[in-house]
């Protein structure tokens, strides 16, 4: 056999049955042979966004693999991975490297070296009989400690050399967790009984963990109102009376209320990363941080009382530490409950006008709000896209399910959302999923419509057409306004969709928002990739709040 051969028997026996790619490389028809899915894509970056996508919903169990050609289509590749890390997500990236001859002579593309600041860890193939080492060395990255991408580079003649049989000897690497010190366990319990107004800060890492269930019991046994980070949210549920809700860019007055009064703030795997995507946490807080990534620990912010670990395993450690200390849970805080509700309901009380809004172009909050209450959202899989479209959706939209939404910032590119939306109903393909984007997104990735029709993909995708850039305001570039009029577009995606053989609308009355996503939804259970082309006005407002 050759070395592609040797990598496709390898990534069948961990249990992948598909591969992204935009062609050619030698390992397409390699997986092919081993009965792994080729799916095509227009450009590599939503090819990866795909993976990344069906990495995020399976919790990094199933891992999302993209195989790039040599030169342009690992130069290509580059922001998909760059978003990808950002959001730490686990993906196999196997670009086609030149010849080991060839290895740094310009111009050729040398992905080791160009990825290695993007990636978890990255290496070059350099010899045969490595492949199963590295492909282990691969898969133990990818399955252990702060997830990202991995990258490992086929050289060609790596790719098309001899193989032995006997070299093929391969077992898929386990899956490696740590606990907490117990020391270190019980100092933060003993503070969070201390405190007289906890909040509990939930990250992605809850969700990587599968440790909602173990989150709810901590939040119920304090008695701690929750609020997640922008990746984090639909970690805790939304519906649950101690919710306030996700932070991000926009958010919730909840968010900022409990936030504010809060005199204690417990971090579960997040990060604390200062960002414009995250609510900063105010000063004067003591802080208790869990986490499984060392280099997250007083990093932004001193803490108080880190505890390094795996987020199940350390919240079980949790909770066991405060049944011993406190010896039974906190009674039910119905003045809190009382309080989290009436302040949300204060605050979508003063939203209610944009919501609902009966205003001809098309307020996009009624598309989000309508969205909202049409679809089955214990069935449901929804992410935003990059700019207005994320403020209008991750404060008002109810996330009841682990990753029933995907949320992002840090890197925020032009046209994740619609990679995200294949990977995931590719990850679970019993759910409506839903991405929701502008038309400025829609026109940097819309071609790969064409790969959700041709590869029997059926999502929704929702595109808020307002023929501009709501996103920045007025005052960022008054003369370039004024002068050259930067923030217009234009473009009539409905019809691009249709032409690639999508279930397309075009709707520009309120009224017929909740019929056109009913129609759409529809389409979609038919196995109908669908586009719905909501024409909207430029709406600049969003929930902002100041934190200091």
């Amino acid at each position: 056999m050759d070395g592609v051969t040797a990598i496709a028997n390898i990534l069948r026996m961990e249990g992948v049955d598909f591969i992204g790619c935009v062609p050619y490389q030698p390992l397409l028809e390699a997986a092919a042979i081993a009965g792994i899915r080729p799916i095509i894509f227009r450009q590599e970056g939503t090819g990866i966004h795909m993976v990344d996508g069906y990495s995020r919903v399976t919790n990094g169990q199933r891992i999302g693999v993209f195989m790039m050609q040599n030169g342009p289509g690992a130069e290509n590749g580059f922001g998909g991975v760059a978003q990808a890390y950002a959001e730490s997500v686990p993906i196999l990236l196997l670009p086609a490297g030149m010849a080991r001859d060839r290895r740094g002579v310009h111009p050729n593309f040398y992905p080791t070296r160009s990825y290695e600041p993007i990636t978890k860890w990255c290496a070059e193939i350099n010899l045969l009989e490595r492949v199963p080492e590295l492909m282990r060395r691969a898969f133990a990255k990818l399955r252990s400690g702060r997830p990202g991408p991995v990258l490992l580079e086929i050289p060609q003649d790596v790719a098309l050399g001899e193989f032995r049989a006997e070299w093929l000897d391969y077992t898929p690497p386990p899956r490696l967790r740590q606990a907490g010190d117990p020391e270190a366990v019980a100092q933060a319990a003993q503070a969070l009984l201390a405190a007289q107004r906890p909040i509990i800060h939930a990250g992605q890492g809850v969700l990587y963990a599968e440790a909602t269930d173990e989150l709810v019991q901590i939040a119920e046994f304090l008695q701690a109102p929750v609020m997640t980070t922008l990746p984090g949210k639909s970690a805790f549920p939304e519906h649950h009376p101690l919710s306030v809700g996700a932070s991000g860019p926009s958010t919730t007055l909840g968010v900022h209320r409990f936030l504010m009064r809060a005199d204690l703030v417990f971090g579960v795997g997040c990060s604390f990363t200062l960002t414009n995507f995250a609510a900063p946490i105010p000063p004067g807080k003591t802080i208790v941080h869990t986490t499984n990534d060392e280099d997250a620990i007083n990093k932004d912010y001193r803490c108080d009382f880190p505890v390094l670990g795996d987020t199940k395993l350390v919240l079980r450690q949790l909770l066991e530490a405060l049944k011993t200390q406190a010896g039974v849970p906190r009674a039910v805080d119905t003045s809190l409950h009382q309080d989290i509700r009436a302040t949300k309901a204060e605050w979508l009380g003063q939203w209610m006008h944009k919501l609902t809004a009966t205003t001809t172009p098309i307020n996009p909050y009624r598309v989000v709000w309508d969205l909202m209450h049409t679809v089955d959202l214990d069935n449901v899989i929804v992410t935003h896209e990059s700019g207005s479209a994320r403020e209008y959706m991750v404060p008002f939209w109810e996330a009841r399910h682990p990753r029933s939404f995907l949320g992002w910032g840090k890197s925020t590119q032009l046209g994740y959302s619609l990679g995200l939306a294949m990977g995931a109903k590719l990850a679970a393909p019993e759910k409506q999923v839903i991405n929701v984007m502008g038309d400025m997104a829609f026109s940097s990735v819309g071609l790969d419509i064409e790969t959700a029709v041709r590869c029997h993909m059926p999502i929704l995708t929702i595109v808020l057409n307002n023929s501009c850039m709501s996103i920045y305001d007025n005052s960022r570039f008054p003369v370039a306004l004024e002068k050259y009029d930067v923030k217009r577009l234009s473009g009539q995606f409905s019809e691009v969709a249709q032409a690639m053989g999508a279930y397309s609308e075009k709707i520009t009355d309120p009224q017929e928002i909740v019929p056109a996503l009913k129609r759409g939804l529809a389409a979609v259970e038919g196995g109908k990739a669908t586009v719905l082309e909501f024409i909207t006005c430029d709406e600049g407002e969003y929930s902002k709040f100041a934190f200091r």
